[in-house]
């Protein structure tokens, strides 16, 4: 085999088993993540993950950006594709929502889990999680302050408290979801989100057709 083949099964190797310790530490905690439990998930050797990752910190890390790329790929990239506004605020909201009805991740969302989880533990991984939220928010943030400079939102509507919104519906309903029930609680969260954007959107009716 070439040198490029060696390297094109590794990626692979290193994606599949990064996809499978993401599904783990959604349901044994980030923290449990370990390298045997990976390699017996995979039914692979732990010497062999040990070639990509040399400490259980390094592979915490990986799964982090595991998890943003992930996000990215099913969250960010589709909503980016509605017009700027608040319908892209919206959008957000709602593939987020559909991401967690679809239950790719078996314990429900990694960052929010992540968080609680690391939140009292101060340490790289820690740092690391507080990193992701900052720009989070920030994205968020920037969804709405981009609403308010098309003048689609009323005077006195503050982007980061919309953006707090928006955030606190996503975090409520996939922590609800298991104990109250998938379909109630994602349909509250559409409702919620979409009845307070009618609310503070100058216009409600370019909302009309969500």
């Amino acid at each position: 085999m070439t040198q490029d083949g060696r390297l094109i099964r590794g990626e692979r190797t290193r994606s599949a088993v990064l996809e499978q310790a993401l599904v783990l530490a959604t349901v044994s905690g980030l923290d449990g993540l370990s390298l045997s439990q990976v390699a017996d998930a995979l039914g692979v050797s732990k010497s062999g993950l040990f070639a990509h990752w040399r400490s259980k910190e390094a592979l915490q890390l990986a799964v982090i950006d595991q998890a943003r790329a992930q996000w990215r790929d099913r969250v960010v990239r589709p909503a980016l594709e509605v017009p700027p506004g608040v319908r892209r605020l919206w959008a957000v909201h709602d593939r987020r929502i559909a991401f967690y009805e679809a239950r790719v991740l078996p314990g429900g969302c990694f960052f929010a889990n992540a968080h609680f989880e690391f939140n009292a533990r101060p340490g790289v991984i820690r740092d690391r999680l507080a990193g992701e939220l900052t720009a989070w928010m920030t994205f968020l943030t920037g969804l709405a302050g981009e609403a308010a400079g098309l003048g689609e939102l009323r005077p006195g509507v503050d982007p980061a408290g919309l953006a707090y919104h928006v955030e606190s519906l996503g975090v409520c309903a996939v922590m609800q979801a298991p104990v109250a029930g998938a379909a109630p609680t994602y349909a509250q969260a559409r409702r919620q989100l979409l009845e307070h954007l009618r609310a503070v959107t100058i216009d409600p009716t370019i909302l009309e057709q969500t």
